[in-house]
């Protein structure tokens, strides 16, 4: 109502674009098409950058001809840029206005494109380290965990309330749906089947030669249906592996809000992330999510929607860095940190609702429903459901401070 542009806004103008950019980044071509069907692409000037781990090491002008409307022509990028890293290397291909107009100056990006230039090194080490029990605790490289329940307790100087797994979400306006639907409405499935209520009952224990194994099951009360959780964790002495198992049991006939693990810092404000950005994205909404090197406050993370709701998620995040913590996925995951949980933001009715409080309470997702478009249409297609579906998913832990 403020007439702040809307993350819905951004994705609008991402779709729409009038110039299409795709490319081959192993094989340095780039394919652009005009869409628009009366203009040429005089206007426009087009320029490439190269980026290694998100930071751009290189860029330049990039020379495409004025391809009239409909019209499309490969391009070759120059040689990529030699860099001793060895990170994940992408290209970036923008087209920006040539001269200033009436509706924006010189510089405005209107179409842009991302492709990769390499594969990305997942993280990796030898689990060298092995739980040593003292007490009531037991410790694995820098981490400290409950002997009794498995719960990690910090990581270095860096205090943690325990990850576990999370599905809930806050019902979004699309997934509480329209009134007049009925066998779609996912936020009112998902409260009847308890999905905002889940309950951990521990299974095991395991401290082994070179792992911490706890086994537990996570499932609605009264319902069933489950699902069987194994959390994994090893050390290389220095850094911390969490490996996430998740098995379904029962006949799940509705898909999750999301699947990944919820944990708590005691301190965290600055946030700095190596995925997509700057703004939110969701499975179905994440076209105008540009990966890179970004920043933020964990307060400039949400989205304000009007009512309170889910909001806020990176995707394609490959590590983020928040109170002293630097957390790396394998594969890429979803990020999404606030100063309330998802139980108080999913009880607020309107913004002022929300109190922070002193905790900023940290997703990791390994997935997430489709957000659709079902407050006033259909809901999300198929392919951005989020199924009950056995997964496998890691993050490696290691302290900045």
């Amino acid at each position: 109502p403020d007439r702040t542009p809307s993350p819905g806004l951004v994705e609008y103008k991402k779709v729409i674009e009038p110039v299409h950019i795709e490319g081959d980044g192993a094989n340095g071509i780039v394919r652009i098409t005009n869409k628009q069907d009366f203009a040429d692409l005089s206007a426009l000037a087009f320029e490439w950058s190269c980026q290694v781990d998100g930071e751009t090491v290189e860029s330049g002008s990039l020379s495409v001809p004025a391809l009239a409307p409909g019209e499309s022509a490969e391009v070759k990028l120059p040689e990529p840029p030699v860099d001793g890293r060895g990170g994940e290397r992408q290209w970036t291909v923008r087209a920006l206005l040539a001269d200033d107009t009436l509706w924006a100056a010189k510089g405005h990006v209107v179409a842009w494109g991302q492709f990769a230039a390499g594969a990305r090194p997942l993280p990796s080490f030898p689990a060298i380290d092995r739980p040593v029990r003292d007490g009531d605790r037991l410790t694995l490289g820098p981490a400290a965990f409950d002997a009794r329940t498995g719960a990690l307790l910090s990581i270095g100087e860096v205090a943690v309330s325990a990850p576990r797994l999370d599905v809930w979400r806050a019902p979004t306006d699309n997934d509480d749906g329209a009134e007049w639907q009925t066998d779609t409405r996912y936020g009112t499935l998902w409260r009847t089947l308890g999905l905002h209520r889940m309950r951990h009952r521990l299974v095991s224990v395991e401290a082994g030669d070179d792992a911490l194994t706890v086994r537990t099951r996570v499932a609605p009360a009264a319902r069933e249906v489950g699902l069987d959780t194994v959390y994994r964790w090893t050390s290389d002495g220095e850094r911390l592996r969490l490996e996430v198992s998740v098995t379904p049991e029962g006949d799940w006939t509705v898909p999750l809000p999301r699947l990944g693990v919820r944990f708590g810092l005691s301190e965290a404000d600055a946030v700095e992330w190596f995925g997509g950005g700057p703004g939110e994205a969701y499975p179905d909404t994440r076209a105008a999510s540009m990966v890179g090197r970004w920043q933020s406050t964990v307060d400039g993370l949400q989205t304000p929607y009007v009512r309170p709701q889910e909001n806020g998620a990176r995707a394609d995040v490959r590590w983020v860095e928040l109170g002293g913590l630097r957390i790396e996925g394998d594969p890429e995951f979803w990020f999404t940190a606030r100063r309330w949980t998802t139980e108080q933001l999913d009880a607020a009715r309107h913004r002022t609702d929300l109190t922070p409080g002193d905790t900023v309470w940290v997703n990791l997702d390994h997935g997430q429903h489709g957000i659709g478009s079902q407050s006033c249409g259909p809901g999300p297609l198929p392919q951005y459901f989020l199924k009950a579906e056995p997964a496998r998913f890691a993050f490696v832990f290691s302290t900045t401070r």
